[in-house]
């Protein structure tokens, strides 16, 4: 049974084994307290970003929890919160010079709607409707579900959630020649609604390059540049939800630097303290910060939280921005190490639809039952993942490694000959 005080997040409690203890976590590895050791595959919910305990950051929230915990950020400052602001905006797009601090994925993207929504009103416009994409995840809170790709994690919810009209998501994968047509499609039917409707949409909500919870579904560069494009044609925001993109996951700093794409709201959050405390950010262009420099109370933004550029978040930050900036080819590496690892993988029966994105590998197990979360398959390969020293987390039949960016390449050759062993294994059941 699980801790008589403690309720799991995304469990179905009736039936759910205990979960297990862990004792340690180093670089790579996670210590049960049973002794067994765990190479973390995918980076703890993907937000250990360089290693568990990286000693750099441990050190820098010693230093700070030593000097300043916490204090009101309004009406008050700190130097780590606008050193972080001032790193983190020096990476951005050269017009995107502000960051609205909160305290996690969700909440930035909570942010991000609040701030677009509003930056019409205090212009004189009512734009009631938000564009997003099918099979999104931008977060649990009540905004963040509204844009999110409904399924069983909002249905419950339905009666609450704000309208958004789905695009679908141009997903590709490796040998993909339908890519191209299926792009256009979208373009055109995102085209065909702006031009129909000017004044109704506020803006348009991407994970960019890759969707997360959705089943790790890559779309190219290509696709977003056409994206910016249409947007600022129409005259409507574009919002980039980098909440697990941001900070090296896609092989560049930012999915929107790699794919040369300038967003107006760019949610940040997961990999910005390094894993090591709750943290987030909502990095805002200039005409829109504009747009509420007013001392109208009605043109305010009024939202806030008690955690709000909490300096020890800030000082990991600064810390885990430290290692980024000194060690690049951490995570300009793994994308060519993940294709050469992959070789055995891709070629097991009924793995298809193999993709890559920078620190991420993905594909696909195709069983008789349908695709998507609750597929079996997944629930096979978490169970027996430990006896072969991994932690992984399928997202049903789609299976994915996100590794800390400290692997080395000899380690993640054996995570990909673990890997195969395992799928072997399961596949044989099946």
């Amino acid at each position: 049974m699980s801790h008589p005080n403690i309720w799991q997040p995304f469990t179905i409690l009736k039936g759910a084994q205990e979960p297990l203890r862990v004792q340690k976590g180093e670089g790579i590895w996670i210590t049960l307290e049973d002794g067994r050791r765990l190479v973390d595959c995918i980076s703890s919910w993907w937000v250990t970003l360089h290693g568990h305990a990286q000693p750099e950051i441990a050190e820098a929230l010693s230093r700070q929890a030593r000097e300043l915990e916490h204090v009101i950020f309004a009406n008050f400052s700190h130097r780590p919160a606008e050193q972080l602001a001032e790193r983190i905006t020096g990476h951005l797009p050269p017009d995107v010079n502000r960051l609205f601090f909160s305290d996690n994925g969700s909440t930035a993207v909570e942010v991000a709607l609040k701030i677009a929504w509003q930056y019409w009103k205090n212009q004189g416009e009512s734009r009631q409707r938000f564009l997003a994409f099918e099979g999104a995840y931008h977060g649990d809170t009540m905004g963040a579900m509204s844009v999110g790709g409904r399924s069983v994690f909002n249905q419950v919810f339905e009666d609450l959630l704000f309208d958004v009209e789905y695009l679908p998501y141009p997903e590709t994968w490796e040998g993909d020649e339908g890519i191209l047509e299926r792009e256009d499609r979208v373009l055109g039917m995102l085209d065909e609604k702006l031009s129909k409707n000017p004044g109704r949409y506020a803006g348009i909500l991407i994970e960019p390059l890759i969707q997360g919870a959705g089943g790790m579904r890559v779309c190219r560069e290509r696709f977003l540049q056409q994206l910016q494009l249409i947007s600022r044609e129409r005259e409507i925001l574009l919002l980039f939800d980098e909440v697990m993109t941001g900070f090296g996951r896609t092989g560049s700093l930012f999915a929107h630097t790699r794919a040369n794409v300038q967003p107006d709201l760019i949610a940040l959050s997961k990999g910005i303290s390094g894993g090591f405390l709750p943290l987030a950010a909502t990095a805002v262009s200039d005409t829109v910060y504009d747009a509420f420099y007013t001392d109208d109370p009605m043109g305010t933004l009024w939202h806030g939280h008690s955690y709000t550029a909490n300096p020890l978040g800030c000082a990991a930050g600064l810390a885990s921005l430290d290692l980024l900036e000194s060690n690049p080819e951490r995570f300009q590496r793994l994308e060519g190490l993940h294709r050469e690892g992959m070789q055995g993988v891709s070629k097991l029966p009924n793995v298809e639809r193999v993709r890559f994105m920078g620190t991420i590998a993905a594909f696909q197990i195709k069983t008789e039952g349908m695709d998507g979360y609750f597929n079996e398959i997944g629930s096979q390969i978490k169970a027996r993942c430990m006896d072969h020293g991994l932690l992984l987390r399928p997202l049903g039949n789609t299976v994915y490694l996100m590794p800390p960016f400290g692997i080395e390449p000899d380690e993640l050759t054996s995570v990909y000959r673990r890997l195969e062993a395992l799928l072997e294994e399961v596949l044989s059941r099946d």
